[in-house]
């Protein structure tokens, strides 16, 4: 058996044609262990209507591996690429592989299709969707017309208030300090569109984040759930990945350093901002006026009872009474994270597949 994770991206989304679609493949035995340096045979082909459908586009190549176990080819060279008429019907891309380097394929892989082909298509069928002008722009459907949103500033994070995306970073989201412990914090949780106004303030909740996933999706209220866990820092897609055994982490294997420092792998905060460690989250929790929700919420961070999102099924549970929020440190298989209630606070270990809201502390 061999295990594949790939992503795919424009290589130029409004070039002349020909078009071609950039495909990248982690290649991995039986084993788990990678298929580095070595020549694989590879077959492509583009499906419509479903993931059994019929084959509009077909080419084989025999691309290279890194010493990562990474394939990277261009999709579409071939004759018949520039013919498929996106905006007729949902597309899937369809992959197998034979490590060997041959066409006897062994693993066979289908996915659909979403906003890269229609990107194709966009600009030359669809005249209504704007053309940006600044790089960083983008667009989006309000219901009624494509709207043009303006670009970030740097290390900002885009987010979604009332369906309309909106930047969020450290240009547009204030901070607060806390005279006690002499720490800067993001203003509001990760993800929330404003300061929590009362200890229930469903819009300063925020995202729901996995334990050491970046901002992919997956931390939306709306992501959908998969039980398939991720082999890799990066799922590449964005999904809240469901994880009712142990180690009940969404990665397998582990890996304790994601949400370490500043600079840390997947760090999900602002340019400049992190993760807490558990010190630094039990320190604030000693200047509070007190040691439960009303303590929290009168601090000046203005923490909310946002609840959390459970590792076994994706359901949002507690939302209003109880409050959950990730450190950075580990332990064990588990991770320290702040908990509190209308009665109590602590901090303990728990499992890295919830999904909790996350408070950014200045570097």
């Amino acid at each position: 058996m061999v295990l594949l994770t790939f992503t795919i991206a424009l290589s130029s989304v409004w070039a002349q044609t020909p078009q071609k679609m950039s495909y990248q493949a982690v290649i991995r035995d039986n084993s788990n262990t990678l298929v580095t340096n070595t020549q694989v045979g590879m077959r492509i082909s583009i499906l419509e209507a479903s993931a059994s459908g019929a084959a509009v586009y077909t080419e084989t190549q025999t691309p290279t591996t890194n010493a990562n176990g990474l394939v990277s080819v261009e999709i579409g060279g071939q004759t018949g690429f520039n013919a498929i008429d996106w905006a007729n019907n949902i597309y899937f891309i369809k992959t197998e592989t034979d490590p060997d380097g041959g066409t006897n394929y062994s693993i066979t892989g289908t996915s659909q299709l979403l906003s890269v082909p229609y990107a194709l298509h966009a600009n030359e069928v669809d005249p209504s969707v704007p053309v940006g002008t600044t790089p960083g722009e983008m667009q989006y459907w309000n219901g009624t017309a494509w709207v043009t949103v303006a670009a970030g500033n740097e290390g900002d994070i885009m987010t979604f208030v009332n369906n309309t995306p909106t930047w969020v970073g450290e240009s547009t989201v204030g901070t607060v300090e806390n005279p006690t412990t002499g720490r800067i914090w993001m203003d509001r949780n990760l993800g929330a569109s404003q300061v929590a106004e009362s200890l229930a303030d469903e819009d300063a909740y925020g995202d729901y984040y996995q334990w050491g996933r970046a901002a992919d999706g997956h931390e939306k209220r709306t992501s959908g759930t998969t039980t398939t866990l991720s082999y890799s820092d990066t799922p590449m897609h964005g999904d809240f990945i469901v994880s009712p055994y142990e180690p009940y982490d969404w990665r397998s294997p582990q890996n304790d350093d994601l949400w370490q420092g500043v600079n840390g792998i997947n760090n999900p905060c602002p340019s400049g901002y992190r993760v807490p460690t558990e010190a630094e989250w039990d320190s604030e929790m000693q200047s509070w006026s007190s040691q439960d929700a009303a303590g929290a919420f009168a601090s000046p961070l203005k923490l909310t009872a946002a609840g959390y999102r459970y590792y076994g099924d994706g359901e949002f549970y507690l939302e209003g009474t109880d409050g959950s929020y990730w450190t950075s440190t580990v332990m064990y298989t588990g991770t320290w994270g702040l908990f509190f209630n209308n009665s109590y606070v602590d901090i303990f270990a728990t499992y890295r597949s919830y999904g909790f809201p996350v408070r950014c502390i200045k570097d």
